[in-house]
């Protein structure tokens, strides 16, 4: 994959797109001439509803950057295959049947959805990939820079162990061995770790289970001891919440739990974050990601060529293709004192979500009160 500056940022969601000029001036929906009217199509497949984020931000986000961008015109039909491969390959087959304009696909299982890419392709659907890089003919990819989420938890991990050194051991928590994603939050995370700390014990996670990472958790502090591990790289929130009720479980209090990592900035995680239960978590900015992802679907069905170019300058590679035109937006590391500039600024949780009466306490120290 061709990387992205690394460069974390404070916040940019609320930068808008058009505004950065990213999209190119030259075209836009009241000037250019498109192939195809704004009465359109957008099918949009998300691939499990164990992480939250799916349903609470990136498809209402492009839903209403649909509407915005067709004059109200346009229509998005949304499926969720809730982490089954067959349940998604029906639903984009669905899709294609009924011969939606362009899809926007996040794969359960990237490999085994590439039959169902060149049936979109054989049909002329585009299919733009979705924060998981699909195998197949894809069209484009919009998405985060997964090695750079990798790289983030795992320096920040080594900071947050006090005076850390080689012998210090460490668990990994990897997501789910389908995700491409995955395999890249963990090479970044070990360009960080390794020669810093040990790896004592690493597991990859099916579907991403909250439970499934609770029993190898449970497995790691059989075979290490809780007092041994003095760190845990967990690739997201969801998974890291199971983490934590394995180290409680073996009678770790709350002011002893090793630092913890995680990702998407989950309300639930937030709150650990404040309580001191998880250290940190990666706030992925999903405007950016989902109004890229809305913008990039609409240039490519309505021929704006110059748009989706101007758009997808990255290039990454799959296992069946290369130079594929990507955009890849970079992420923060979310942590007990930026929370107030980066999640509250941007209006991703109220002050009134967060600090519920089990956080009063923490949100008054940090002054969110």
């Amino acid at each position: 994959m061709r990387r992205i500056a690394i460069a974390v940022v404070a916040s940019t969601m609320s930068l808008s797109l058009a505004g950065c000029g990213m999209l190119g001036a030259s075209e836009n929906s009241a000037s250019a001439t498109p192939t195809r009217s704004n009465d359109i199509a957008v099918g949009v497949l998300m691939p499990e509803e164990t992480n939250t984020r799916y349903a609470d931000f990136d498809y209402p986000i492009i839903k209403k950057k649909v509407t915005e961008l067709t004059q109200g015109k346009g229509r998005t039909e949304y499926a969720n295959a809730a982490g089954e491969v067959e349940t998604q390959s029906t639903q984009m087959q669905k899709m294609i049947d009924d011969k939606v304009d362009v899809i926007l696909l996040d794969a359960v299982d990237s490999k085994k959805i590439a039959p169902l890419v060149q049936k979109a392709k054989d049909a002329n659907i585009p299919v733009i990939a979705y924060d998981r890089l699909a195998q197949g003919p894809i069209d484009g990819y919009v998405s985060f820079d997964n090695e750079l989420v990798g790289e983030v938890q795992g320096r920040t991990l080594v900071e947050a162990i006090p005076n850390a050194e080689a012998s210090d051991k460490v668990v990994m928590v990897n997501g789910s061995p389908t995700d491409p994603n995955a395999g890249q939050f963990k090479a970044g995370a070990l360009s960080e770790l390794n020669g810093r700390v040990t790896v004592a014990k690493s597991y990859d996670t099916d579907k991403w289970s909250p439970e499934v990472a609770q029993a190898n958790m449970t497995k790691a502090i059989d075979a290490l001891g809780a007092s041994n591990i003095s760190g845990v790289y967990s690739a997201n929130d969801a998974m890291a919440g199971g983490i934590i009720k394995a180290l409680k479980a073996a009678g770790v209090s709350d002011g002893d739990l090793p630092p913890i990592t995680g990702q998407d900035a989950e309300l639930a995680a937030v709150q650990r974050i404040l309580s001191g239960e998880q250290f940190m978590s990666v706030y992925k900015p999903y405007a950016s990601e989902a109004e890229a992802a809305a913008e990039a679907a609409v240039a490519k069905v309505q021929g704006r060529d110059l748009q989706f170019d101007a758009l997808t300058r990255d290039k990454v590679d799959s296992p069946t293709d290369k130079n594929i035109p990507a955009k890849l937006v970079p992420v923060v590391a979310l942590v007990k004192d930026n929370i107030k500039t980066t999640i509250i600024a941007d209006g991703i949780y109220t002050v009134s979500e967060i600090c519920t009466a089990k956080y009063k306490a923490a949100c008054q120290a940090l002054k969110l009160l």
